[in-house]
């Protein structure tokens, strides 16, 4: 009797524990699920405050490398480093606005012979495909505007634009903000509890996600600029109009993994069908910079990016895939220091150390 019992108990505790791990995982399923509606639904308030923050991150990393040049460093005190770093990124961004618009003045300029060029290479296809009738820009105006509700187009644009400057203030305010509560953080660590080891221990999290994801800022821009250089190199070799435009969009597109390198191979190479009439000029520079992406988008991006954040290429590419779905292109953009933060935090509980190990790169949370 006392064995059968002894069994009987041992059998329940096993039942006890597959329904309480049953039950732990419905209760994750359902946090996910909660959690992901309300991120999705409160986008327009929380990608602000994510951006600000990496804001803030590359504010004070830059604050401190230009207070490590040593004539820097003795005449300007640290506290005007932050304001030093905002004006070189101010400068940097007029000087980018300038050559943007310079750009755009030379697309009004040559916009005839593009839109020669391009409807020269439309009556080609169609002349290939079979077509009797040559397409003209009046047909083709004529059917597009048959598709498409010009009213709704423009409404659309319009709101477009202005939510992207609302945000673009939201940003710069929660920036401000965040700097100067910056100066209170490490206070505010130490008032979140008496026990001095939970408060060293958040401390240690918190160091360990600046460190990581300054880490990753820094590579990623790092790889972006010699991204952007080699493409402006190969743009240029084939004469390519807008070459710098192109090159710095091709290094803002590196910010997104994979998909970015994809894009910033297809927008050039879409342009230089309408520039050169000669599909042999427009297929040399497809292999140009497919071949640059290919090695830094494929080798270079995702090892230093994963060495640096200790996160696997498959955990990226489905942290790009989710947090794309949840905030579109923003959340492509968010989706690694978002995933890095998440996996530091996943490490320091036994409950989803796992996750923390699956998501890693080498196994080690």
């Amino acid at each position: 009797m006392t064995e059968w019992n002894s069994y009987n108990a041992h059998h329940a505790r096993i039942a006890d524990l597959g329904l309480n791990r049953l039950q732990a995982a419905a209760y994750a399923t359902v946090v996910a699920l909660g959690s992901g509606w309300l991120l999705h639904i409160g986008k327009s308030v929380f990608v602000p405050i994510v951006f600000s923050i990496l804001v803030v991150y590359v504010i004070t990393g830059l604050s401190r490398l230009l207070l490590k040049v040593p004539f820097l460093g003795r005449l300007l005190p640290r506290q005007l480093g932050h304001m030093l770093a905002v004006l070189v990124i101010v400068l940097a961004l007029a000087v980018i606005a300038s050559l943007i618009a310079t750009d755009f003045a030379k697309v009004a300029a040559l916009a005839p012979q593009y839109s020669a060029s391009l409807l020269n290479t439309i009556q080609d296809l169609a002349q290939k495909a079979g077509v009797e009738s040559a397409p003209t820009w009046a047909t083709l105006r004529q059917e597009m505007l048959a598709q498409i509700n010009t009213q709704r187009l423009i409404g659309t644009t319009v709101l477009s634009v202005s939510s992207v400057v609302t945000s673009l203030i939201i940003v710069l305010l929660y920036v401000a903000f965040l700097l100067v509560e910056q100066r209170a953080l490490a206070a505010k660590v130490s008032g979140v509890s008496d026990d001095p080891r939970k408060v060293a221990h958040i401390r240690t999290i918190v160091a360990d996600i600046n460190a990581r994801v300054g880490t990753y800022l820094a590579l990623k821009t790092l790889v972006s600029a010699v991204q952007g250089g080699v493409a402006w190199a190969i743009l240029a070799f084939f004469g390519v109009e807008f070459a710098v435009f192109w090159a710095m969009l091709i290094g803002l597109l590196n910010y997104i993994p994979y998909i970015g390198s994809f894009l910033g191979v297809g927008l050039p190479v879409a342009f230089a069908t309408v520039q050169f009439a000669g599909a042999g000029t427009v297929l040399a520079l497809l292999l140009a910079l497919s071949a640059a992406q290919f090695v830094i988008g494929f080798f270079v991006d995702p090892y230093l990016m994963g060495s640096s954040l200790n996160l696997s290429p498959f955990a990226i590419l489905v942290s790009l895939a989710a947090w794309s779905t949840l905030w579109g292109i923003a959340g492509a953009f968010l989706a690694v220091p978002i995933t890095a933060c998440m996996a530091l935090v996943f490490a320091e509980f036994d409950s989803t150390r796992p996750i923390a190990v699956l998501l890693s790169r080498n196994g080690k949370a």
